[in-house]
């Protein structure tokens, strides 16, 4: 492995540039919140802690590393998680869940970077330390870049350098120890205006507790974190209790106030959602994020949630719609054309499903970024969106540019033969004709594929699928795997077909290369799962994530979605655009729902007041 040399040279400074330690950054702009605030808008920073939370999910863990690839799906709840906290390991700054891309210090006080940000300094809190109660230091911090490199998965390994055509892309030149208790990262040609806000944001490990040797090893064996949390207790692939750390050096810092409000954490595992289910209205699961607007409706009806004691709530985040939907593995010949996805996508009949399996509560996803400023749909290209694209521009159909292209409305009746026909003339567009019954390609052999379903919610929409895509000769099998099966097929890409949600947010950034850009195709455990690697897409990707003023960020998301949706990686399905969940009354929550929609994290137990 290269290694970067880690610099005891503390002479060098001298000669390094300087900048004023500030106490947040923002991707464009400044934070919202000054240097003097004293906790994030979205908590209660006088809640009293205590009691314990008790959540549930399905699937199964076999180990406490998140960070590899082994381990990237199956590690516990809870270790790194954006949904329950952090509740293990910590990164230098953390995000506030009310601003579009804005973080402010953790294990890092103060930051420094100038404004062509060409490098960052990241001033270490002395009062940061691991469970042990050692300190963390500017060696954790730069062990911890240099193993995730080596040993970690995407994107954690693409953080100093990734592959490029014609070698390494440096991303990071140099980490270098300033003083006692600060890092610096200077960046080369690989680096972006994100580079430095994706750095602040990953994990840190302990140097003095990681066994570099053994990191890339599922292993159940407790490690040592600096977070608001120790392990208590586990049983592998069913439970893990968390303890909150009464001696944790961040309680008192303002981000971290109002959160980790509750002594003790418990995540169980069950093999299917309706055992979940059944576990929350026995009370031994406290909190229900629900996703089916049919369960939503009619599962409620148990004595705890007619009497008061289980309350349903619904949060309206300010966030764009995301897509959720049927992918084509591009890697898979028989996806190559567009014409061919485009036709798959529109033999679906969303109104169809919608009312008979759903009734009626989905909206169909015209796009990535639907119901934002950043949205290809609803939003006509303008001039400095069009010169963005360049000749890209010429393989946009013109209703795509307009933005008020559309996914094709049915007549609802799982066979309207008028959309139909457009995906058959589309097929023999491709090269395909239907012969005795069956789609054929110019040599005789019929379309088959086989999509790969998780769970029996994805399994009914594959079917309504299936029996539509019959109607003009196209097999497609249905196979539902387990969890275990599920997260392996994922991450070495061996599907011809599966369902996936790309979550949206109001600052999409390095996130992205991980999802569709050429460099993350044939990475095992990216989240390409189109296989996609497209140069326009890839220079839309690098714009976004380079752009200087608001305007021009705009312009590249905008573009971005319309590649993506003029290149039909995926038949679209639905979004909600609000948040469903159920919860036992003795669970509170603030009154205020921040921007990114309601937080785990600050929510506490009523009963320790």
């Amino acid at each position: 492995m290269r290694r970067i040399a880690l610099s005891l040279l503390f002479l060098a400074q001298c000669s390094l540039a300087q900048a004023e330690p500030v106490h947040g950054i923002a991707m464009h702009g400044e934070p919202a919140l000054g240097a003097d605030y004293k906790h994030f808008p979205y908590v209660n920073p006088n809640v009293k802690k205590g009691g314990r939370i008790n959540y549930g999910v399905v699937g199964t863990f076999d180990s406490l590393n998140s960070f590899v690839l082994k381990g990237m799906r199956t590690t516990a709840r809870g270790i790194w998680d954006p949904e329950y906290g952090n509740l293990f390991y910590e990164s230098l700054m953390t995000r506030s869940s009310d601003e579009p891309f804005s973080l402010y210090g953790l294990l890092a006080e103060s930051v420094e970077w100038d404004e062509d940000r060409t490098f960052i300094q990241f001033n270490l809190n002395p009062k940061a330390r691991w469970h042990d109660g050692k300190p963390v230091t500017p060696e954790d911090v730069i062990f911890s870049f240099n193993l995730l490199q080596e040993k970690g998965r995407p994107p954690y390994s693409r953080r100093l350098w990734y592959p490029g055509s014609d070698g390494k892309v440096m991303v990071v030149e140099s980490m270098e120890k300033i003083g006692d208790n600060s890092v610096r990262f200077t960046f080369g040609q690989g680096a972006n205006r994100e580079t430095p806000l994706i750095l602040a944001m990953s994990p840190i490990l302990p140097k003095h507790a990681v066994d570099a040797n053994t990191f890339d090893r599922t292993s159940l064996e407790i490690p040592v974190g600096s977070g608001p949390y120790k392990i208590k207790s586990i049983k592998p692939g069913e439970k893990i209790t968390y303890a909150r750390d009464p001696n944790y050096w961040g309680k008192d810092i303002p981000s971290k106030i109002g959160f980790d409000n509750y002594d003790e954490i418990s995540v169980t595992y069950f093999l299917q959602d309706s055992t979940l289910f059944e576990a929350f209205k026995k009370g031994d699961v406290d909190i229900y994020p629900e996703g089916d607007s049919g369960h939503w409706a009619r599962a409620y009806d148990f004595p705890a949630a007619t009497n008061g004691d289980v309350v349903k709530e619904v949060f309206k985040p300010g966030l764009p719609s995301g897509m959720l939907g049927f992918v084509f593995n591009t890697r898979r010949p028989i996806f190559a054309d567009p014409r061919v996805r485009e036709a798959l996508s529109l033999a679906l009949d969303f109104e169809w499903i919608n009312k008979n399996l759903y009734g009626g509560a989905f909206k169909r996803s015209q796009s990535f970024w639907q119901n934002s400023a950043l949205g290809a749909y609803g939003n006509a290209a303008d001039a400095r969106e069009l010169a963005l694209l360049g000749p890209a521009k010429d393989r946009i159909p013109a209703e795509i540019l307009a933005g008020n292209y559309a996914m094709p409305v049915s007549d609802g009746s799982g066979a309207d033969r008028k959309i139909l026909r457009q995906a058959v003339t589309l097929m023999a567009q491709a090269g395909y004709t239907i012969k005795g019954g069956k789609m054929v390609d110019a040599a005789g052999k019929p379309l088959v594929f086989e999509v790969m379903t998780q769970n029996a919610d994805q399994e009914k929409m594959a079917i309504a699928y299936q029996r539509a895509l019959a109607l003009i000769g196209i097999q497609m099998a249905i196979r539902t795997v387990d969890d275990a099966q599920y997260q392996a097929r994922s991450n070495s890409f061996d599907y011809d077909m599966i369902v996936k949600a790309y979550p949206s947010s109001l600052s999409p950034g390095a996130e992205q290369y991980n999802r569709w850009n050429g460099s993350s195709r044939d990475a095992q455990g990216s989240f390409n799962y189109a296989g996609v690697a497209d140069p326009d897409i890839d220079r839309m990707i690098d714009a976004m994530a380079n752009a200087r003023s608001l305007e021009d960020f705009q312009a590249a998301v905008r573009a971005y979605d319309r590649l993506l949706v003029a290149g039909h990686y995926v038949v679209p399905l639905y979004h909600i655009g609000e948040q469903w969940v159920a919860r036992w009354k003795h669970v509170g929550r603030p009154d205020k729902t921040p921007l990114y929609g309601y937080q785990l994290p600050v929510w506490w137990d009523t009963r320790a007041q």
